[in-house]
């Protein structure tokens, strides 16, 4: 940002991820729109092979990522044919299949006669294409044997009889008994007749994530059985509204739970019998998750073992427990790190349950009435080690011809790229995306600052200029990368002009989806190619972390179920600037939506906002809205603040339905929209006809 300011001193991250940034982030951002297959009505067995999008090739973390019982890990129908099923016919078709496939559901699916379960096979993902994936009154079951299962990305609701504690309907969303090797990950499940999920007779080597279970009166079922068998993995769920089971967790071998949120709202018809419950034998260990208002919390048997750390209990009663000897080390097993219990709330509402580009880009039809399939996407493979077409990103980028009318994939590879990446406005239609587990495993950083010298002598970066990753064509995303500037500030004292920007946006229709931007002062530019074009950038399921004007610039852009970070300075103080727009006037600025705005730093010491006037620019009328989002401590209480000698009073500057410790009342100093106002500032008018 080139406008006249003080220069703020502040922390440079120890590595390529930010301090105070939650460690563990699941899988959620392996989105893509890699190549597919292209099966025509009833052409499935003449599908040739291409590379299919990260979604289809995706691994389970946890117990289910551990080889054993001959099987290697969890991945599903990987391998196999893709297909799109929008009945109940092609559904139990494809899943009861003796093959390997990906399923995508693609519609609603109404299960007949209801409290219907497909009896699913070994070698399968099931998947919903973005959010339209439902099934209705019924589920799925895993009997004894079948093994490599993911089930993702689905609503599967509505099973309900009618009857609150049903003993007459055993309507689940998700039974297995004496299954391994299971994935449950990212789906909304609710108001069934028995349970949500119910892990039974031995089935083992499962993990359960980021999924939304409520509205039911048994969550989740684990065990029934005399047998020290069972070794789950239970993280990043979000359970709320159910009366019992949340999980109730028999005779399990190991079960590790970490990073879930269990709720019992106030004031519904609702109220929960007890929370986490260790049974049996059990071996439990339960860490960094978060009671909100739940009777008996947390409770053992006097057989089991079960081990708490790091947990938040807030407005709980009744009894919470532990003991009963030690448990294990989930580490002897397979690595996780678990993120901190305050960003809990945050993470896992703006995280769990189905994901809108998880499942997309499937062209392959089991249905007559499907519509022709788009063009498969070209693919690029990037990898450090030789084993992709390029070894650097940009070389992928550059191999990109001008002018392109269809989208091309630079599909990374797991890894640390220090380079700096451009994509020129003359090469719309791309996409970058990382390959790994998580948004984590993918890393493009480099170090460069406004300040500092080119190295062929044609003067300094500026503040664009200084991005890691710029891009600057229409309809490009990047999905699930960190992208990271580590300028070191403590080292560059003297350096006048310390902007640090890690990713920079000068572009129309603009997707950045399960990422991690990280910086200290202007992580994330926002702009436009010029100043009446226009540029709109839609950001969802993604960390923004920095501290000094984090997220700035001209374009319209929404951040969207989002943890916006907030991190100290270099040399340990805390004070900063989440936004600085500097919008034309008759646009849309900044809106941050749904969202979670927190970090470790002192009370009462970041600013939402203030109103940036490029060089004094007085056309210019800045705007940030943030609503329907948690506010930390850290907000201050007058949050937002004048630039440049302009007052941002006369800007556009307010707030809707915040929540959370930071949050506070309409005055003065604090505006908020009304009803009617708030209604013309949603998503939908932000991006103004546009479908991200």
């Amino acid at each position: 940002m080139s406008s006249p300011r003080r220069t703020p001193r502040h922390r440079r991250p120890r590595t390529a991820l930010a301090v105070g940034l939650p460690l563990a982030l699941a899988a959620s951002g392996v989105l893509a729109y890699g190549s597919v297959f292209g099966l025509g009505p009833g052409e499935e067995d003449r599908a040739a092979a291409a590379e299919a999008p990260a979604w289809a090739t995706a691994t389970a973390d946890g117990f289910a990522s551990v080889d054993a019982l001959g099987q290697k890990g969890t991945y599903g129908g990987r391998g196999g044919r893709t297909v799109t099923v929008r009945t109940l016919a092609d559904l139990e078709r494809y899943a009861t299949a003796p093959e390997p496939y990906v399923i995508v559901v693609a519609g609603t699916i109404d299960m007949a006669p209801v409290g219907k379960e497909i009896r699913v096979a070994s070698d399968k993902t099931i998947i919903g294409s973005g959010t339209v994936g439902h099934i209705v009154g019924g589920g799925f079951f895993l009997g004894p044997g079948v093994h490599n299962v993911i089930i993702r990305n689905l609503t599967i609701r509505d099973s309900y009889q009618g009857v609150w504690n049903d003993k007459e309907h055993d309507f689940d969303a998700i039974q297995m008994d004496g299954a391994h090797h299971v994935w449950i990950d990212h789906n909304d499940l609710r108001h069934t007749a028995d349970g949500l999920i119910d892990v039974r007779k031995d089935s083992t080597y499962v993990t359960v994530s980021w999924n939304k279970l409520s509205n039911a009166n048994k969550a989740f079922g684990i065990g029934w059985t005399q047998n020290l068998v069972t070794d789950i993995t239970v993280h990043h769920n979000w359970i709320r509204e159910t009366e019992q089971r949340n999980p109730s967790t028999d005779n399990a071998a190991h079960a590790h739970l970490y990073n879930n949120l269990m709720e019992d709202a106030p004031g519904t018809a609702v109220t929960s019998s007890y929370g986490n419950y260790a049974r049996g034998r059990t071996r439990m260990l339960l860490e960094n998750s978060v009671f909100q208002g739940m009777r008996n919390p947390v409770i053992r048997d006097a057989t089991a073992a079960l081990v708490q750390r790091g947990n938040v209990f807030s407005g709980t009663s009744g009894r919470n427990e532990s003991g009963g000897g030690t448990a294990f080390d989930p580490k002897r097993y397979y690595g996780y790190a678990p993120d901190a219990a305050r960003d809990v709330p945050g993470l896992v509402k703006s995280g769990a349950g189905p994901r809108s580009s998880l499942g997309r880009a499937a062209a392959t039809t089991a249905t007559t009435a499907a519509p022709a399939a788009a063009p498969a996407a070209r693919t690029l493979t990037v990898a450090k080690d030789g084993t992709g077409q390029y070894r650097t990103v940009q070389a992928a980028v550059d191999a990109v011809p001008a002018g392109n009318t269809s989208r091309v994939v630079v599909s990374v590879k797991p890894g640390t790229y220090r380079e700096t990446v451009n994509v020129p406005a003359n090469k719309p239609h791309v996409t970058i995306e990382g390959t790994g587990a998580t948004r984590k495993d993918t890393v493009i950083v480099y170090g460069n600052a406004a300040g500092m010298r080119k190295p062929d002598g044609s003067g300094t970066y500026g503040t664009p200029g200084s991005a890691t990753v710029a891009v600057r064509s229409d309809d490009s995303r990047l999905r699930n990368l960190t992208v990271s500037n580590d300028f070191d500030e403590a080292a560059n004292q003297s350096l006048k002009d310390q902007q640090a920007v890690a990713l920079l946006t000068t572009a129309d229709r603009i997707v950045l989806d399960g990422l991690i931007v990280t910086g200290d002062q202007d992580t994330l530019e926002l702009e436009t190619a010029a100043k009446d074009k226009p540029g709109r950038v839609y950001v969802t399921n993604s960390y923004v972390v920095g501290n000094v004007d984090f997220v700035f610039g001209r374009a319209t852009a929404v951040i969207d179920r989002s943890v916006i970070t907030l991190k100290k300075r270099w040399n340990g103080t805390s004070a900063g600037y989440v936004t600085a727009p500097s919008t034309p006037a008759g646009r849309n600025g900044i809106l941050i939506n749904r969202s979670t705005v927190d970090g470790d730093v002192a009370a009462g010491s970041f600013h939402l906002g203030r109103n940036w006037h490029p060089g004094g620019d007085r056309t210019v009328d800045p705007q940030a809205t943030v609503r329907d989002s948690r506010l930390g401590a850290a907000i201050k209480r007058t949050p937002w603040t004048d630039m440049g000698g302009f007052s941002w009073k006369e800007d556009r500057f307010a707030e809707y339905m915040n929540t959370g410790p930071g949050a506070g009342p309409r005055s003065t100093e604090r505006p908020h929209l009304t009803d009617a106002q708030a209604a013309s500032q949603e998503v939908s008018d932000w991006l103004g006809g546009w479908t991200p």
